[in-house]
């Protein structure tokens, strides 16, 4: 059964803290519905109804342009181990880029990772949990590295000129490209 609350407690933020991956689903008007994984250890709790995540530049930019536009986001992490819980947060979210004022604050609350070009800042408007008592069990083996060496692999002036023409998602939605360049963790 679905339960609803104000903001994150211990249990949930115990539950989160344990996953290796959690999905994000943004939408705007007539756009796509963006819903894309995440790994890696990017996701922070900065208060109870305050989280953020770090994005590494991948195939586009859908989650940044639908959160200038709308502003929307849901988060929803699966524990695929005992006991069964699937948590969602809901609220509303920005891009902060490295050029922009609350970078500093929230970079420091993380380890950078090679192709870091934004933070996502998401206030917490409710959390919902649910039985998941469909989700399979599943082992967590490792992360793949494959993203990271990619980013690793550019020269900084390349990862610019790759990273300044995405300036608009698959639906043609305005985004912000980031202005410097970020060194990973390696």
């Amino acid at each position: 059964m679905a339960e609803f609350f104000d903001a994150l407690d211990a249990k949930h933020i115990a539950m989160i803290e344990k996953q290796p991956v959690f999905f994000v689903a943004t939408a705007a008007p007539d756009a796509r519905i963006n819903l894309s994984p995440k790994g890696y250890d990017a996701f922070r709790i900065l208060s109870p109804t305050r989280v953020a995540y770090l994005d590494l530049g991948g195939s586009g930019n859908e989650t940044h342009a639908h959160l200038a536009a709308d502003g929307r986001i849901t988060l929803m992490f699966c524990n695929f181990e005992q006991p069964a819980l699937i948590l969602r947060i809901y609220g509303t979210g920005a891009p902060v880029l490295p050029q922009d004022d609350g970078w500093g604050d929230l970079a420091s609350r993380f380890t950078m990772l090679p192709g870091t070009r934004q933070i996502f800042d998401i206030a917490v408007e409710s959390v919902q949990t649910s039985c998941g008592w469909g989700v399979p069990f599943m082992r967590f083996e490792a992360e793949r590295e494959t993203l990271k060496k990619a980013h690793r692999q550019l020269e900084p002036d390349a990862w610019m000129a790759k990273v300044a023409n995405r300036t608009s998602s698959i639906d043609g939605l305005p985004t912000r490209p980031t202005e410097r360049y970020i060194a990973g963790d390696e």
